[in-house]
């Protein structure tokens, strides 16, 4: 038997199972696996022309998935979430929280659950991008309204240290009157790992810390991991009640990474988020330690949970074997964070380095995980929240700059970091994050790979060099001051942008056919997008580029912001794109939308552009 999905208004068929020779593999087939599970493949036909997207986040670089084949397992970076979106008029949810694999060919398609009980999917039909990922928005819940504060610049670092170190660095913003919406505490703020709790004496007083930065009309954020050691104080107990991932055989499942007091080699487990025993315990010990002490906002951090190597067929949780459960864990411990914090009347955020289906209606931040600091790297992030959005996904965000090896003394970094911020200014979330190379650290050779050895660029004992907008020498802050005034003009547009992805389901930022789904020409396209409904944004992906060629499309004419010039709808614009300036334009039909934030971005091009 062959199973086919048709539209029931025309009867187009969407998709359908191949048909399978009697002697050869079949079009579903179980296997027996390790566990008391099966191993599942499902295939179905391929199709000449059809394009796909979403599938999470992915890394690959690769606008459309048709030819990609990836990974079902949550891993830093890369998010599972298993919707794919077609050209061909419909939404197709894995709806198995499995590890496995996904594999786009040109012959055939293929879904694969390492460990399952049973074959479960989800289609949808619709005419246009938007009536799909409005009806999956629908099945597996919305975002909720965003507060108004996490639209504005958000400061981060690996690491602040401590307690005066945060609140020197904002009082430095507002000295310099820089706007900040959000300054971010990372990891090692705490006693060990699983004590989930604040050193006392780094941080000696963090409510009021709080109390500081809200009187600053600043908002705190702080990382929070799923990870325990067995010197934590709540290890014991944790153990005893069965609150712990284990391996099969039972003993804790570990990975290699160290811990604090002292600093050194060691291990730590995660909890377990599929027992909601488990997740209680967690988050009363973060109540405890955190809400009541004021704050709302949290960043779960290595919430896939990460695991290296990653051996889920050797992961027990309460509801099995992690082969057949792994990909949930993020949006299960997501889930407990949200009740817990609306439970307190709190209107927090999550900060999330992965998701799965549902995650968005938890208040949840996706962030491209901890990225390279080239040039490779940030052409990636452009599709990666591209897919996220069309994986419902609203609300993302990427380390601006990049994560690993930036150099603030290197001209080459300086200029990707330029370029990076420029994409962050007009993203969802706009968040400065990075572990930069440590002070002291003389920058690589122009053209050269930059490599430190370990016992310079550990990030365990130390902090990473500085990663405040002041940080990287006199020209850099003026183009980057800029840049942090356009974020400020175009905070009212984005809470309309925002409120509308509540209400709907459409992405915030979103690829140009999704606005435009009668334009084949731009389903390949992957560098350009659109920020809410008026704004098309073509980030510079190239260093030394002084001017950039757009393909806009067809129907409005649309205005490029910083200079006022108008092009005609389905022409070829050629701007110049100078360092601060990556080409934006608005939609004529659509100027009332941006009106305001508009004549402030085309006023900016008359301040100092000393760099260029």
């Amino acid at each position: 038997m062959v199973i086919r999905h048709f539209r029931a208004d025309t009867g187009a068929e969407l998709l359908a199972e191949t048909r399978s020779h009697f002697a050869g593999p079949k079009t579903r087939s179980c296997k027996g696996s390790a566990s008391a599970s099966w191993r599942l493949e499902q295939q179905f036909r391929a199709y000449e022309g059809e394009h796909l997207y979403g599938l999470g986040q992915p890394q690959h670089g690769q606008m459309d998935l048709k030819g990609v084949s990836t990974t079902l397992l949550q891993q830093n970076a890369h998010a599972v979430i298993p919707f794919v979106l077609s050209s061909r008029g419909y939404g197709f949810l894995w709806n198995n929280p499995a590890t496995g694999r996904a594999e786009f060919a040109s012959n055939i398609t293929r879904w694969t659950a390492d460990a399952t009980g049973g074959l479960d999917y989800w289609i949808v039909a619709g005419d246009t991008p938007a009536d799909i990922l409005r009806a999956y928005a629908a099945a597996t819940g919305k975002s909720p309204e965003i507060p108004a504060w996490a639209l504005g610049f958000w400061q981060c670092k690996l690491r602040y240290r401590t307690q005066e170190e945060v609140l020197g660095v904002a009082r430095e913003y507002r000295r310099r009157g820089l706007p900040l919406s959000c300054i971010v505490i990372d990891f090692f703020h705490w006693t060990r790992q699983g004590d989930w709790k604040f050193h006392p004496e780094e941080w000696p007083d963090p409510a009021g810390l709080v109390r500081e930065l809200r009187e600053m009309g600043i908002e705190t954020m702080v990382s929070v991991w799923p990870t325990m050691s067995a010197s934590s104080e709540n290890y014991r107990d944790m153990v005893d009640a069965g609150h712990l991932l284990t391996t099969e055989r039972g003993v804790p499942a570990v990975i290699p990474f160290p811990d604090k007091d002292p600093f050194g080699a060691g291990f730590f487990t995660y909890y377990d988020a599929f027992n909601p025993d488990a997740r209680d315990r967690h988050w009363d010990i973060v109540k405890k330690n955190y809400v009541d002490l004021g704050f709302d906002n949290f960043w779960l951090d290595a919430c896939e949970p990460e695991m290296r190597p990653a051996h889920p067929e050797n992961v027990r949780t309460a509801l099995g074997n992690g082969a057949e459960m792994l990909c949930a864990y993020p949006v299960l411990h997501e889930e407990r964070y949200r009740a817990g914090l609306r439970a307190e009347g709190r209107d927090g955020v999550l900060l999330c380095r992965s998701a799965w289906a549902g995650s968005q209606r938890h208040g949840v931040i996706l962030w491209s995980g901890d990225v390279w600091s080239d040039w490779d790297w940030f052409r990636a992030q452009i599709p990666a929240g591209l897919h996220a959005g069309l994986s419902g996904m609203g609300w993302w965000t990427t380390d601006i700059g990049g994560f690993y090896d930036g150099h603030g003394g290197s001209e080459e970094f300086r200029e990707l970091l330029i370029r990076w911020f420029e994409f962050g200014v007009f993203s969802p979330i706009c968040r400065l994050h990075g572990f930069r190379v440590p002070e002291g650290v003389p920058p690589p050779e122009p053209g050269a790979k930059v490599t430190y050895g370990q016992d310079t660029f550990n990030l365990f004992t130390s902090s990473g060099g500085p990663n405040e907008v002041w940080s990287f020498g006199q020209e850099v802050e003026e183009v980057l001051t800029r840049l942090l005034s356009v974020r400020e003009a175009l905070r009212p547009y984005l809470e309309r942008a925002f409120a509308h992805h509540a209400e709907t389901g459409d992405p915030v930022m979103a690829p140009l056919f999704y606005h435009f789904p009668d334009q084949p020409a731009l389903f390949g396209e992957g560098r350009a997008y659109m920020l809410g409904s008026a704004l098309l944004v073509a980030p510079v992906l190239e260093p030394g580029a002084t001017c950039l060629s757009v393909a806009l499309p067809e129907g409005p004419r649309w205005h490029h912001v910083w200079s006022g010039d108008v092009f005609e709808g389905g022409s070829t614009a050629e701007v110049a794109c100078p360092l601060g300036e990556c080409p934006v334009f608005a939609r004529e039909d659509r100027l009332d939308d941006i009106e305001a934030a508009f004549g402030a971005l085309n006023a900016s091009r008359r301040q100092s552009r000393k760099f260029n």
